[in-house]
Formats: structure tokens, C-alpha cells, sequence
């Protein structure tokens, strides 16, 4: 008899060595490494969902002090963050969003014109060294133990993308479960069907 998966929260394990560094976002992390070098006291972080910009800049703040605001783009308040634009001077502070500025809706024209001037730094789409760093931590953030051969088996599969990663660990997690089984390929073979590119 399957159990019912109910849908739990989990804390998702945000320390330094809880971020893996890859040819994806090393540019990022030199940049904020060398914090104290930039020309002004203010850099915008960009990167797909899920890729591990916030987790990155709560490892920042927690180094530097840095005034950290997160998931800009969309909707914002102007004000506020030009008024911390104004006072970056007293310490760091990382913008961080999905998008590049000239996506943004920035109704404030002198925000607006900071955000021109401000020094930007991007996360890639991931490779499979950090795709996989990223599926093994997604794993273990919900108690999970997952072989390699797992995790390997779905990434041949699977668009090379954070958030069809983060979906396909959300999938198997929520089957594993349901089923009372381990995750497992056969597993993964038998509820992602509609997801893989099966080969074989």
C-alpha cells in the first residue's frame, strides 16, 4: 500500500561548504571574493532560478556584512532600495535577481540610472559538474541518500537547466514517498517517463 506524500518543508543547508564552485559561477564568486577592490561599494548578482545566487549572498553577507537584497526585477520598492543604493558606502550591498536591470520595472528614474552604473555579475547555465553538486545537495537538504549512478541516470535526461533539476528531485522525492521505496534508477525510470529521454 503506497502512503500519501504529504508535502513537507525542509531547511535547505545554506553554508560555505554547502556551495559548489564550477566554470558556472566561479566569475561570480571571485567577484564578491574581491569585494574590497570594486570601484564602488555595490554589485547586481544575476542568474537562472535556482542556481544558487541568494545561497551565494547569504555566504557574502555573512563574510562581509554586506546589506544583501534579493529577487529584484519584477516588483520592488524603489525607494528602498535606493535609498540603500545611497548608503552602500557604510558597507557592501548585493542586488540579486533572475533578470538584468533593463528588465526590470524600475519606475524611479534616479534608481534607474544607479542600477546603468552599477557593476554586474552573472551565473551561468550550469554544467554538469555543478548541475550534479546541485541535485546531490537538493537530495541530502530532504534526508535523502542518493547514489551517483541516480543522479548521473537522470542528467543524461534532462534539460540542463536549475529548475528541471530542482522538478526532477521534487518528482522522485515525493514518489520515493508515496511507494515507502529508496530513490533509485528504476525508480526514476518508472516515474519520469514523461520527463526522460529514455535511450535505452
Amino acid at each position: 500500500m503506497s502512503q500519501i506524500a504529504l508535502p513537507l518543508a525542509y531547511k535547505a543547508a545554506d553554508g560555505e561548504r554547502d556551495f559548489f564552485v564550477s566554470d558556472a559561477n566561479s566569475h561570480a564568486v571571485i567577484h564578491l571574493d574581491r569585494w574590497p577592490d570594486w570601484p564602488q561599494p555595490v554589485a547586481l548578482l544575476t542568474g537562472p532560478e535556482g542556481s544558487g545566487k541568494s545561497h551565494l549572498g547569504r555566504i557574502f553577507a555573512r563574510q562581509t556584512g554586506a546589506e544583501v537584497i534579493d529577487d529584484l526585477g519584477e516588483t520592488q520598492d524603489d525607494e528602498a532600495v535606493f535609498h540603500a543604493w545611497n548608503r552602500a558606502g557604510e558597507r557592501p550591498l548585493l542586488l540579486i535577481s533572475r533578470l538584468p536591470p533593463p528588465q526590470w520595472q524600475v519606475a524611479l528614474p534616479d534608481l534607474r540610472s544607479r542600477l546603468a552604473a552599477t557593476p554586474q555579475v552573472a551565473i551561468a547555465a550550469p554544467d554538469d559538474a555543478l548541475l550534479t553538486a546541485v541535485m546531490a545537495k537538493q537530495f541530502r537538504d530532504r534526508g535523502l541518500t542518493v547514489g551517483p549512478d541516480v543522479i548521473a541516470y537522470v542528467l543524461a535526461r534532462i534539460e540542463r537547466s536549475f529548475a528541471k533539476a530542482a522538478d526532477v528531485v521534487d518528482r522522485l522525492d515525493t514518489a520515493a514517498l508515496a511507494a515507502g521505496r529508496a530513490v533509485t534508477v528504476p525508480l526514476a525510470r518508472a516515474v519520469l517517463p514523461e520527463q526522460l529521454d529514455l535511450l535505452e
